[in-house]
């Protein structure tokens, strides 16, 4: 089954102040959500400029008689009067039914998130590594310094005085902020769905240690507690859980949603369990604290990315990673909110603990404190052996896959600007000609565009294969195409890889658009040949699953592939260095980032020629 991990676009630079903006604002609100209402709608692109775009991808990964029997497909698609026509008109009604706020929100979500039955671990779930704190070497000092930083951003959030991201001086939507804290995903058939609890009156922090969950206040007499406090919290903790591990309820969230759903009817069959899951889901956030010490790129992002399973609950929204020898790191669970909200929540965790511009409080612990609360489930034979099929289940899960990190530090985003790049781009082509060198093929490729400068927006597809990137990598790998002629090449892949995401963040890709045509059918409808052409369900079967979100203070970022027989390769492009993630089930992860390597390294030989051929001092990358 296809896997539903799309999960986030390019992440806005960040700001110092806010721009000019031609919207009006909205003054009954905080900056937050100032722009909310004047926010434009997701447009739907007209069927012919959709249909033209679809061909001319396509084309890059057919033959010639594959896209003449696709050309004619469409051609009968598109025929006035037709069907084509007939689905478009429905999709423009929905579109401009003044209750839908985004046309396509309802059916992606479900179709995408809460409908997907297979575990979200793995499939959805997403995560970042963090560099090391220096000063907070211990984990109860580091994890106590994050959670402080982490309730300033939702403070901000709380009071609407976060101010909204910008790309070229446009406010982007943020609506899913609502999504962050105090937020679960809960199991149910045929399709799960989200709830949120008021901040307010939850203001608690979900701890787990040794696969037990304890809940701490996070406010005592009207006070939020200092860094110290929790500090002191978390070392009772320890305590507390001792060195002996419980049976692993967390890891019932690991398992395919169907399963999930009649787990918990047994959890909650089982004794009084329903009001100590609610103290989880209510919570703030999730808090786990393990008690392994990764320390190379590899084994921190994968504790990041799935851990052992066990010590998590991965229907929370928000669940920050703290390891024995002081690391540290997050999982996002991805249904409601794509990976720009969180990178930023964890980039300002990062930032504001490094620079210090955070208000840790009194040093002092107050005598008064409550006692951390540990919730005490009562386990029967029934769940019991859930718990172990869950177990089971998840370790063969992970079995089957492969993360690898390249840290690539050639060059970075800093190099690539000397170049005249779009720095992500270039690297999109730096992963197209390394599957061009391991496979000697061009295969369909998605990156993620972010769609938020639209209300209630999430992402589009920017299909990275073209047939100028076929162009190039095909003369990348020929000894015989001059420097000059392959940099010539280069740059028309680029830029043409430029104007597919400039149209796709404006919603003018082609394949949220056909979707939303596909979901217009009426029951009983057969689907027309444009959905069931072969060419078609080889250009949706994503063999690269890639997306870029930076941050100066991660060492790793990623998430799985989509498709058994790909790759999911998350990517940084930071000052000075390159970093990729590459997952996949087993295929020779290593080699692919020999190849990536490779290839960033070529591309720098080919574009610095260039620059001297042409008369400039060659770029210093």
């Amino acid at each position: 089954m296809v896997r539903r991990n799309y999960v986030a676009a390019a992440a806005p630079s960040p700001i110092s102040q806010k721009p000019t903006v031609p919207y009006p604002v909205d003054t009954s609100v905080g900056p937050l959500l100032r722009y909310q209402k004047s926010l434009p709608r997701l447009p739907v692109p007209a069927l012919s400029e959709t249909l033209e775009k679809y061909l001319k991808s396509v084309r890059a990964i057919t033959n010639d008689d594959e896209y003449t029997k696709t050309q004619a497909i469409v051609a009968e698609f598109q025929k006035p009067g037709g069907l084509g026509e007939e689905l478009h008109k429905r999709l423009l009604e929905k579109a401009n039914d003044p209750n839908v706020i985004n046309w396509l929100e309802e059916w992606w979500n479900e179709v995408a998130y809460f409908g997907y039955r297979d575990p979200i671990v793995v499939n959805v779930s997403y995560f970042y590594a963090y560099k090391d704190d220096k000063l907070r070497k211990y984990p109860v000092a580091r994890a106590a310094a994050i959670v402080t930083a982490a309730l300033e951003f939702r403070r901000l959030i709380v009071e609407q005085q976060l101010e909204p991201e910008y790309a070229k001086n446009l406010p982007l939507c943020m609506d899913s902020y609502k999504w962050m804290f105090n937020a679960c995903r809960y199991p149910k058939k045929p399709s799960d769905f989200e709830l949120t609890f008021d901040p307010a009156t939850n203001n608690h922090m979900t701890v787990i240690r040794k696969n037990k969950f304890f809940i701490v206040d996070l406010v005592k007499d009207g006070i939020q507690l200092s860094t110290a406090e929790i500090e002191s919290q978390l070392r009772k903790i320890y305590e507390l859980a001792g060195n002996t591990k419980d049976p692993a309820i967390g890891v019932l969230t690991t398992e395919n949603r169907d399963n999930w759903t009649d787990y918990r009817e047994l959890l909650l069959a089982a004794g009084s369990n329903e009001q100590l899951l609610k103290k989880i889901e209510s919570s703030v956030f999730a808090l786990c604290l393990d008690d392994t010490s990764p320390v190379t790129r590899d084994e921190i992002s994968h504790a990041c990315w799935v851990g052992d399973g066990r010590n998590r609950y991965f229907d929370k929204s928000l669940q920050f990673i703290v390891f024995e020898n002081g690391r540290a790191g997050f999982c996002g669970e991805h249904s409601s909110m794509d990976g720009t909200p969180t990178c930023r929540l964890n980039d300002f965790v990062c930032d504001v603990i490094a620079k210090n511009k955070i208000n840790h409080g009194s040093p002092n612990v107050r005598s008064n404190l409550p006692e951390p609360e540990q919730l005490h489930f009562t386990l029967n034979n029934d769940v019991l052996d859930a718990i172990a099929k869950a177990e089971s289940n998840f370790d063969s899960l992970v079995a089957k896959h492969d993360l690898r990190v390249l840290s690539y530090q050639g060059y970075g985003k800093n190099g690539i600007k000397t170049l005249g790049f779009s720095p992500d781009a270039y690297v999109q082509m730096i992963i197209q000609l390394a599957y061009y060198k391991m496979y000697g093929v061009c295969r369909s490729t998605y990156e993620s565009a972010q769609t938020r400068k639209f209300a209630h927006g999430r992402t589009e597809v920017c299909r990275s294969t073209s047939v100028d990137s076929v162009n190039w990598v095909k003369a990348m790998e020929d000894p015989k195409v001059p420097l000059e002629v392959k940099a010539d090449l280069g740059r028309k892949a680029i830029k043409s890889h430029v104007k597919y995401m400039s149209e796709a963040v404006e919603g003018r890709g082609c394949d949220r658009h056909l979707f939303g045509l596909r979901m217009s059918l009426r029951p009983g409808e057969e689907k027309p040949a444009i959905f069931t052409d072969p060419i078609y369900i080889k250009s949706t079967h994503w063999y690269l699953s890639t997306s870029q979100l930076s941050s100066e203070y991660f060492v790793g970022y990623g998430w799985g592939e989509v498709v058994p027989d790909g790759y999911g390769i998350a990517y940084q492009v930071n000052a000075n260095v390159l970093s990729f993630n590459v997952v996949s089930m087993h295929l020779n992860n290593q080699q692919m980032c020999h190849y990536l390597r490779e290839a960033a390294d070529e591309m720098k030989e080919v574009f610095e020629h260039a620059q001297a051929k042409e008369g400039r001092v060659p770029a210093k990358l």
